[in-house]
């Protein structure tokens, strides 16, 4: 749970970037293919990080510039870059300015249950965190490069020359 508004956009500027950076990497002819018939396309899993951002704060009656709740799927990379950077950006300039540290601790109704305003935004991050960890290994049955983001990716540590685990 996060208890000050700084700590929350310190960590949120580094992992809206990791993010963005991952979905830079998509290959955009495989952006629709779903890899199994239980796994979500690349654009319904990216449009759905994209749309929770303002889904979420939106519940605790922050308004973040641009967002409609529709549950679309983007068409395109070009379309999901822009608007993820734009709601995720909104959303750190939205709590900046509306809230202070002593509202962290503001009880909200979030999904059926109470939370205080700090752990809807420690959930922000990791609902990210986690829908992208889904998305790079999407991303890799289709080929394509990762990144990482809290250490070296395979493909990272080969180019270091370091052997990677297997």
């Amino acid at each position: 749970m996060f208890r000050s508004i700084a700590d929350f956009l310190a960590v949120w500027e580094y992992e809206y970037q990791a993010t963005l950076n991952l979905f830079q990497l998509i290959d955009e002819k495989k952006f629709h293919v779903k890899p199994h018939d239980n796994i979500r396309s690349i654009s319904r899993l990216a449009s759905h990080i994209t749309e929770t951002i303002g889904e979420m704060l939106e519940r605790t009656g922050l308004k973040i510039d641009g967002f409609e709740e529709t549950q679309d799927v983007f068409l395109t990379k070009s379309e999901l870059l822009q608007a993820y950077e734009h709601h995720a950006k909104s959303a750190m300039h939205a709590v900046q300015k509306n809230w202070k540290d002593e509202n962290l601790n503001d009880e909200v109704m979030m999904y059926g249950e109470t939370w205080t305003k700090g752990k809807v935004l420690d959930v922000l991050v990791h609902h990210q965190t986690h829908h992208r960890g889904q998305l790079t290994t999407i991303m890799r049955l289709h080929n394509m490069p990762v990144i990482g983001m809290y250490g070296p990716a395979y493909d990272e540590w080969v180019q270091l020359n370091i052997p990677p685990m297997d």
